[in-house]
């Protein structure tokens, strides 16, 4: 049963997470059509941490430290937004390749400090955890990594075939 739950809860992530990509993909004049909305985006977000905190089945003693968890995955979403709204706009407006790698290199730093934030807002429930827990947030973590990877490789290919045409 906490399988299934698991895996059904890991398909609905993955699900998410890869609408979310798929309508960021493309050329950008179909991104502004498929881009989803402000609404969407929150719901997406609000189903993931509903996802994971429903795989961890934390108890009573343990929920004191889900509202750091949960504020520091909402920042780390509304960064992602402002990362890529400011790249849409860098890609409209063209620019000079010396400034696409700056600021590439700054989205970096921000990305570097919003995980490090995530990191330590887990830390304390990750200590709480027990071992059947942790082992669920193993799982649905490895299953996000790997669906990150293909994604990334995914839209790498596109781009290389966005260039041959």
């Amino acid at each position: 049963m906490l399988k299934r739950l698991a895996t059904g809860l890991t398909t609905l992530l993955i699900a998410g997470t890869s609408l979310a990509y798929a309508q960021q993909a493309g050329a950008p004049a179909q991104q502004s059509q498929q881009r989803l909305s402000a609404a969407d985006r929150t719901a997406l977000t609000d189903a993931r941490i509903g996802i994971v905190k429903a795989a961890l089945q934390l108890k009573p003693d343990q929920e004191k430290y889900w509202p750091a968890v949960e504020n520091a995955i909402r920042a780390r979403s509304a960064m992602r937004e402002q990362r890529s709204a400011a790249l849409q706009a860098r890609l409209e407006k063209g620019g000079e390749p010396i400034e696409l790698m700056r600021a590439r290199a700054d989205n970096l730093t921000q990305r570097a400090d919003t995980l490090r934030k995530l990191a330590d807002a887990w830390q304390p429930l990750y200590a709480s955890l027990d071992d059947n827990q942790k082992r669920r947030m193993r799982f649905l973590v490895s299953n996000v990594l790997h669906e990150a990877k293909e994604g990334v490789e995914s839209r790498r290919m596109q781009e290389e075939e966005t260039e041959e045409e």
